[in-house]
């Protein structure tokens, strides 16, 4: 079989590659392991820069909807509420920022609602293909499943989490660090007499144990702690016994045990994201601490920056060059992004800007050209392009869609016809003063200049000319 990408795990990451990459038209093909998505809550929050890469992604009202907003911690002792815990530093929405808070949908339902959108433009998940091994020559990839059968594809992304089979048969290595080396439970559990309308907490001398209502479902998300060396037990009766010990709940409360994992918090940053023509994304090219939120946020936001530019090698004309630039622009990111889940996990950063993922840009990137002397506004070229309106048009409405967007604030823009780039006209705005702007498709300031003079130069570059 054949087919332009391969991309390798059904989970976020890899089906946010799909619906990008099958809505520029590119024949790509997901396949996983299991015989199913994903059963467990596991990455249940996303950060507001994931918000707004899912609504160009025309998903963003099934996952509001599949939602909501996280609850007010509480803290327990001795079976009495001892205290209230904000969870996040409440941030303001504005016109550029329409997202600042996060929002909880468990990672079972982000997948369906992904694959669902992924079927709507045309492509499809083959379940039960374990990919064991690739091979690679001049003109694409070749990737070997456990029964026997050859997968063909110009190119192939390892989203296949991580302990990703693929990055180890490209023999890639992962630098990390054991974050915390107490094993961890996490598990989707039915409980009686707890209320849905905080996060509950219950510090203990063997570790914390946590029950998050899950929003959207009847389910809560239990998370707890266990002394080094400790063995977890993952049965319906030791999950039971775990919420008897440390809470004021009886363990009958516990009412069904609908998923269990355990596992020991770690950073690790893959020494490379390219391999030729495989990429790395998501979990195969980075392990988090689940501590605030930031492995599946980056994850989908690797394959954001991966899809236009497969997109635009495949059915653009872009020089494969390109492709390049998703190791220059995205390891530098995770690398950073790794520190800040380590540092929320020992308490040192805390929920908030820090979190959000909205100041992270591309200003060092080759892609990134400023090329004016004395900017108007604060907006730089590598920066995320915000949100408002220009002459009655919403700029996340220009922006959405698989194109590049050119806004023309308060200078003219060129008569000939751009092609693929759309043209937003009209006076100096807000963070972005005066100037032209090109906004990549992925959301980010290309290219800044005081005149559209230029343009066409950065345009060839990107295969647009």
């Amino acid at each position: 079989m054949n087919t332009d990408v391969l991309i390798v795990g059904a989970g976020p990451t890899g089906l946010a590659l799909g619906v990008d990459l099958a809505r520029r038209g590119v024949d790509a093909l997901v396949v996983e392991r299991a015989q199913s998505l994903f059963p467990g809550s596991r990455g249940k929050g996303f950060q507001p820069r994931t918000m707004e890469v899912f609504d160009d992604l025309g998903v963003l009202d099934a996952i509001r909807a599949a939602g909501g907003t996280y609850p007010v911690g509480m803290i327990w002792k001795d079976g009495r509420r001892a205290g209230e815990r904000r969870m996040f530093e409440p941030l303001p929405v504005s016109e550029d920022t329409p997202y600042t808070e996060p929002w909880m949908v468990p990672q079972w339902r982000t997948q369906e609602i992904l694959r669902a959108r992924l079927e709507e433009l045309g492509g499809e998940v083959a379940f039960g293909r374990e990919v064991v091994g690739v091979a690679q020559d001049e003109d694409g990839v070749t990737a070997h499943l456990a029964s026997g059968e050859p997968l063909r594809a110009r190119y192939a992304v390892a989203a296949d989490g991580g302990r990703s089979a693929v990055r180890r048969a490209l023999g890639v290595g992962m630098t990390g660090e054991l974050v915390d080396p107490s094993p961890m439970l996490v598990a989707d559990v039915r409980i009686d007499g707890l209320d849905r309308d905080n996060w509950h907490f219950f510090p203990g001398a063997d570790g914390r144990l946590a029950l998050c209502p899950l929003a959207g479902t009847e389910d809560f998300q239990l998370t707890a702690e266990f002394p080094e060396g400790t063995e977890v037990d993952l049965t319906p009766d030791g999950i039971r016994k775990v919420v008897a010990d440390r809470t004021h709940l009886a363990a009958e409360d516990v009412t069904e045990v609908r998923w269990a994992s355990d596992f020991r918090p770690r950073a690790a940053l893959a020494d490379r994201f390219r391999m030729g023509r495989v990429f790395l994304a998501g979990d195969a090219a980075h392990v988090h601490s689940p501590a605030g939120g930031q492995g599946l946020n980056t994850s989908v936001q690797d394959a954001y920056n991966l899809g236009w530019k497969l997109g635009a090698v495949l059915n653009g004309g872009a020089p494969a060059a390109l492709l390049d630039t998703y190791e220059e622009e995205r390891r530098p990111i995770a690398a950073r992004m790794l520190g800040v889940s380590t540092g929320v996990h020992r308490g040192e950063v805390r929920r908030g800007k820090e979190t959000q993922q909205l100041a992270l840009g591309y200003p060092e990137s080759s892609l990134t050209a400023e090329t004016r002397a004395t900017p108007t506004g604060t907006l730089r070229a590598g920066d995320r392009a915000p949100d408002g309106r220009v002459d009655g048009v919403r700029l996340f409405d220009a922006f959405r869609g698989p194109h590049w967007t050119l806004l023309a604030l308060g200078t003219g823009a060129p008569a000939e016809d751009l092609g693929a780039v759309r043209v937003v006209r009209g006076p100096a705005h807000g963070a972005y003063g005066t100037g032209a702007f090109l906004v990549r498709p992925d959301g980010y300031v290309g290219w800044a200049a005081e005149t559209a003079d230029g343009l066409t130069e950065y345009l060839a570059r990107v295969g647009l000319r």
